[in-house]
């Protein structure tokens, strides 16, 4: 594996790239679909479904039918399929490597801390005021309003790019900026941008456990499958964990956007993004101390290794303690 600064440098690019795609397909035409016209757009090409046609008289039922198969159902079925395969052998990679809103977790994660130092208004307790290569995390007040209009910012943001994968871009941004939106569209940009935030400011890491169903449906898939992509935990130098061990949890625990405790068993881990970043707090933690990072990725063989050893040792601290029978007990 490519080291911490390195994996979180490339993780960034891909989600810089694919946030601008979000953003952008839908005034490229690359994927957006025209309620008023009723027309799907896809990669630039008007994607007909044949549903014009059946409505005019020009193809029957039949022959519509076999159009949405072909041309909206297969499709579909084949994205899901790379989609489920993927995160059968990776988890949540999509989340942690992709997701626009799982970007903007992060950025608002960031403001947060240098305001408040948390992760969410909802932690019992405040993350180390270092970061774990030793620098100072540099808060100030001033980032209390920087994270509240980053989150009204991108909710207003995610209202109009929605509005524009269901409407012509130009007309959306045009009658926005020139404050001509109609009825229905000025309610939809109001009703979203309060929706979404509300959750970027107070329920964005429930969001993305609990509430995301592409999410949700990766985590089960990979839950289901032992040779999956797993962080793996080095038990055996588990003293080590002292030298960056804080009151409230070690580097990797404060280190995880998602709140979770990377050392943990796999089903604890349920909601993991695979984003890395727990990785590199240990190596940046160990590195200090001249010392080898006690996490890791496995995958396949190594990760079933690591699935067997997790539920041993979860069997054995389920067991019951073994009492030594003493003569006495014998007599009684």
């Amino acid at each position: 594996m490519p080291s911490g600064l390195t994996r979180q440098s490339k993780r960034r690019a891909f989600q810089l790239g694919f946030f601008l795609l979000f953003l952008l397909a839908p005034a490229l035409d690359l994927l957006r679909f025209d309620v008023a016209e009723t027309q799907l757009y896809v990669l630039g090409i008007q994607w007909h479904l044949g549903i014009d046609a059946l409505m005019q008289g020009r193809a029957t039922p039949a022959q519509a039918a076999l159009n949405l198969i072909v041309k909206a159902l297969l499709p579909a079925i084949v994205l899901i399929a790379v989609g489920l395969t993927i995160a059968w052998r990776y988890g949540r990679l999509y989340c942690g490597w992709l997701c626009p809103h799982f970007s903007v977790v992060e950025l608002l994660n960031g403001f947060l801390r240098k305001a408040g130092g948390r992760f969410s208004l909802w932690d019992k307790h405040p993350l180390p005021p270092t970061y774990p290569n030793g620098d100072e995390v540099q808060r100030s007040r001033w980032w209390w309003p920087a994270f509240a209009l980053g989150a009204v910012t991108f909710a207003a943001l995610w209202a109009v790019t929605l509005l524009s994968y269901l409407l012509p871009p130009a007309q959306v941004w045009h009658n926005l900026l020139h404050a001509t939106l109609t009825p229905n569209q000025a309610r939809f940009m109001v009703a979203a941008t309060i929706v979404f935030t509300a959750e970027f400011l107070f329920a964005r890491h429930l969001f993305c456990r609990f509430g995301c169903a592409v999410g949700l449906f990766q985590s089960l898939v990979w839950m289901a499958n032992d040779r999956g992509m797993v962080v793996s935990f080095d038990r055996q130098r588990a003293r080590d964990c002292r030298t960056c061990h804080v009151p409230h949890g070690s580097a990797c625990d404060n280190a995880c956007p998602m709140r979770l405790n990377p050392r943990d068993i796999k089903r604890m881990m349920f909601s993991c993004v695979q984003c890395g970043q727990c990785m590199e707090a240990c190596e940046q933690s160990q590195q200090v101390h001249q010392r080898e990072p006690l996490l890791t990725w496995k995958v396949d063989a190594q990760a079933v290794a690591e699935t067997i050893r997790q539920r041993r040792s979860a069997m054995a601290q389920a067991a019951p303690p073994v009492t030594q029978i003493t003569s006495a007990d014998r007599a009684s």
